[in-house]
């Protein structure tokens, strides 16, 4: 089987939940090789499947921004002739893949949801204009690229030979442009990355700037939270928490939108969640048009209420 290169996001070591997922699409395609630059669990990747853990260790990857990442990956991917190149859909993971397209002179597929192969064929799902259409797409040049949004499947442990092969790339100065003078660690927060997560609470204009039900409703559920753009644009929640097509694109597994009217702003950036739940005094906000299950009601009652349900529930 020819072999499927994943570029995996690593955080302190910790192999992210995408990368797994990554690794688990992988193998629709092909024999899965992990692409890591600096630090990962190898032992997590051969677990899930890797056969092969290519691993860049140059001061540069560190030092610099995308540029030295992705011309090691491109002189990879020219080397290797893989039958794919997966990524995340992070912002990171797309600018690196993209580059990569280019200087192989590649198709690239962003923002995909589901990835599936016909023979030699793969085939992308995405969700596109806004979430208003669902497209399929094949790659017609080169190796095809893509990048493939969180939760669009489930990790699948699946034991990896997991062979660690040391590579070294030719950097050169043009990539070194860029260089990372500081840097400053997120503060934990205890939920889960807004992006990543199972399972987002979201809360917009209904809250009247008060936070208190939407965070305590999502640590009930182990969620992350996220916030509309009305709502930050108002000071009431911090920007990187925005979920829409200016903010974070995410796809969880459950979206709970609280007090959101649901403009098409907002809808492009959680369109693709598997289920969806409202909650709104509004019984005509265009939110209630998409959702799986819609509540009718104020927030900050309906919210204590099924926040104590499932504390009693899990005893």
């Amino acid at each position: 089987m020819t072999e499927v290169l994943v570029l995996i996001d690593a955080v302190d070591g910790k192999v992210t939940k995408p990368s797994l997922e990554l690794l688990t699409i992988a193998r629709r395609i092909g024999e899965p090789s992990a692409v890591v630059f600096g630090a990962a669990d190898n032992g997590v990747l051969a677990e899930y499947g890797a056969e092969k853990i290519y691993t860049f260790d140059d001061a540069a990857f560190g030092e610099y921004l995308v540029g030295p990442k992705a011309e090691a990956l491109a002189q990879l991917v020219s080397e290797k002739s893989p039958a794919a190149v997966l990524a995340g859909a992070s912002t990171e993971g797309k600018e690196i893949s993209a580059r990569v397209a280019l200087k192989t002179q590649s198709g690239w597929i962003g923002d995909a949801v589901d990835v599936q192969v016909a023979g030699d064929t793969i085939t992308t799902t995405q969700s596109v204009f806004a979430g208003n259409f669902t497209v399929q797409a094949q790659v017609s040049q080169g190796t095809p690229i893509i990048t493939v949004k969180p939760n669009s499947t489930a990790p699948e442990a699946v034991t990896g030979a997991g062979t660690v092969e040391a590579v070294t790339a030719e950097i050169s100065d043009a990539a070194k442009t860029a260089k990372i003078t500081s840097s400053k660690e997120k503060a934990a927060s205890g939920r889960p990355e807004l992006t990543e997560a199972a399972i987002v609470v979201s809360g917009g204009r209904g809250t009247g700037g008060d936070f208190t039900a939407v965070e305590a409703f999502a640590d009930s559920l182990g969620a992350a939270v996220g916030a509309s753009r009305a709502a930050v644009d108002s000071g009431w929640y911090p920007h990187t928490f925005q979920v829409g097509q200016t903010g974070k694109t995410v796809s969880p597994q459950l979206y709970v939108a609280n007090g959101i009217s649901g403009a098409i702003q907002h809808r492009a950036g959680m369109q693709t969640s598997k289920t969806i739940v409202a909650v709104n005094k509004d019984d005509e906000a265009p939110i209630f048009e998409l959702v799986d299950f819609g509540v009718v009601g104020d927030l900050k009652e309906v919210l204590p209420q099924a926040t104590d349900e499932i504390k009693k529930r899990k005893g």
